[in-house]
Formats: structure tokens, C-alpha cells, sequence
């Protein structure tokens, strides 16, 4: 028997009640949200074997500074065989902020979890090797977070990376403000203004 996104939805909120928010449909898109963090262990187990959410498409945080708690997770789950695709949200605080790891739901979480890691400092409880993986081990900043200035931070690896403000003073493209039309607005490189 097969399940649309929406039908997936309310089994796993009828599963796990309040700790469930949704689902919430807008654009033919089906989104719930995970009230506890600490519980999404569970809450992913639940969908991997229960709702046959096999595949994890992508695992991607939000920085909403200002807010309490700060940040947001959105895990994008797949099914193939039912053929529904489904979002998953919770939202985390913390300093710093941590969740339990889902790499022993789904191995491909392994990259994913990494990749947040080192773009917005979350930490994943029991993942098997938490370490960054675009920036350079003892960079001590995280560059998605909204409090990371555009032009960059100084860092103090010499040799091994940018030694002064980094990476470019802002970029490789500036764009002119106003303008007559698009064309005049268009971002060009920093070379050519």
C-alpha cells in the first residue's frame, strides 16, 4: 500500500502527538516539525523503519539570530517506495548548540551532519568523526552564521590559510546600487569596477 506525503505526515504526528507540530502543506510541500531536538533519534527512527523514510536527501541549518532558540534544522526525507517526499524541522539553542547524530539511521547523515558542523558550529551527539570539512581544522568561526561579518574574519594560521580579512574583502563581485535597469544592477567582478 502506498502513502502520499500528506497521509506519511499524519501517521508520524498521530504517532507521536504534541512533540509533532503539522503538518504543514504550502506548495504541495509537507512540513513537520519536531518540538524536542534531544527526541529526533526517535522521532527519525519512527520514520526510517515505520514510514519507510529511506533515503535522506539533505540535512541544512538556518541561523534565526534574534530568535530563541537561535537555530533551525530542515532534514529533507524521501520515500521510494511510496514515492513522497516529506521536511522535517526542529529548532535548537544552546551554547553550544548540539543534537543527537542520525549517521545510525542514515549513513549519508555522516557528510551532511559535517557540513553543518563546520558552516554553523551545531554539534551532533555520537557522530563517528565530527570534524570540519570545507574549512581548515582551528578555524574558529563559523561562516554561516548571520553574525559573521561579509567581509570576513582575521585568522591566525599563517601558511595555512588567509592570515588578514578573509575570503576577499566582501567577495568577488560588487553590484551598483539604483540603477536605470537590471543590466546596470547586475553584479560585476571587483576587477572591472
Amino acid at each position: 500500500m502506498s502513502f502520499t506525503a500528506l497521509e506519511l505526515a499524519r501517521r508520524w504526528q498521530d504517532q507521536f502527538g504534541p512533540d509533532i507540530r503539522g503538518p504543514i502543506v504550502f506548495r504541495d510541500e509537507v512540513t513537520l516539525e519536531a518540538r524536542d531536538p534531544q527526541r529526533l533519534v526517535e522521532v527519525c527512527t519512527y520514520a526510517r523503519h515505520r514510514l519507510e523514510l529511506d533515503f535522506l536527501v539533505d540535512i541544512c541549518g538556518l541561523d534565526d539570530l534574534g530568535q530563541t532558540p537561535r537555530f533551525i534544522l530542515v532534514y529533507q526525507l524521501y520515500s521510494y517506495s511510496h514515492r513522497a517526499a516529506l521536511r522535517l524541522k526542529t529548532r535548537l539553542g544552546g551554547d553550544p548548540p548540539e543534537l543527537p547524530s542520525v549517521t545510525g539511521i542514515w549513513p549519508g547523515a555522516n557528510w551532511l551532519e559535517r557540513e553543518v558542523f563546520d558552516m554553523l558550529g551545531i554539534r551532533f551527539r555520537g557522530h563517528p568523526n565530527l570534524q570540519r570539512i570545507l574549512m581548515w581544522e582551528g578555524y574558529p568561526y563559523f561562516p554561516l552564521r548571520k553574525d559573521f561579518p561579509l567581509a570576513g574574519l582575521p585568522s591566525d594560521a599563517p601558511g595555512v590559510a588567509f592570515s588578514r580579512t578573509a575570503p576577499q574583502e566582501g567577495g568577488p563581485f560588487v553590484a551598483a546600487p539604483g540603477g536605470q535597469d537590471a543590466t546596470d544592477r547586475e553584479p560585476r567582478s571587483r576587477e572591472s569596477s
